[in-house]
């Protein structure tokens, strides 16, 4: 398209991108053929090590260029700082969950055996009761007399006593209401 006498031409930023990376390709083919190929003959035997028949060239770092990459990737991501501290925090957390659990197992003996005894108690405690309340049936039993003496039960477990009285409550009436009754009971 003419425009006042200048040509201008539409470039498409896609088309650009990808002839930059077809000369980017281009350039790294054309440096691998200038790479000369291994030869032997040329290794120096003092440096390099034979195992099984091969020859390995010993270094002080990793021998894969991607290994260290990774490498140097690991030594940028955190500082020795942070590296230090994560070592440090991991190893506390470690100690006090090993504290944690043993303090649990310790809590889960001693709350085994605290209920062990409460059920040796209890069962003991049921056999007393269980012989107590026996006993007082079989007293209960040989105290009733035949009909008319339950005035006199009733007479035996109440406090005739003005002065032991602890209530706030005038109960005399009834107190001489049960005497009475004990004295002459009802007839039916």
């Amino acid at each position: 398209m003419a425009n006042n006498g200048v040509n201008l031409v539409e470039e498409d930023p896609a088309a650009a991108f990808l002839a930059q990376q077809e000369n980017e390709i281009a350039g790294i083919e054309n440096d691998s053929e200038d790479l000369q190929p291994f030869h032997p003959q040329t290794v120096n035997y003092d440096e390099s090590t034979s195992v099984n028949g091969d020859l390995f060239q010993e270094s002080n770092g990793p021998t894969d260029g991607y290994a260290a990459i990774a490498q140097v990737d690991i030594q940028r991501q955190e500082p020795e700082s942070l590296r230090k501290w994560r070592e440090e925090q991991r190893s506390r957390l470690e100690a006090l969950d090993s504290a944690s659990k043993a303090a649990e197992e310790e809590w889960r003996e001693k709350a085994k055996k605290e209920l062990e005894d409460w059920h040796v108690h209890q069962s003991e405690q049921m056999e007393k009761n269980k012989a107590n309340n026996r006993s007082s049936e079989e007293a209960f039993l040989a105290e009733s007399d035949g009909p008319g003496a339950e005035w006199e039960r009733v007479a035996r477990l109440c406090d005739f006593n003005p002065k032991t009285s602890k209530q706030a409550k005038d109960v005399s009436r009834m107190r001489s209401i049960l005497i009475s009754l004990k004295q002459t009971p009802l007839i039916r």
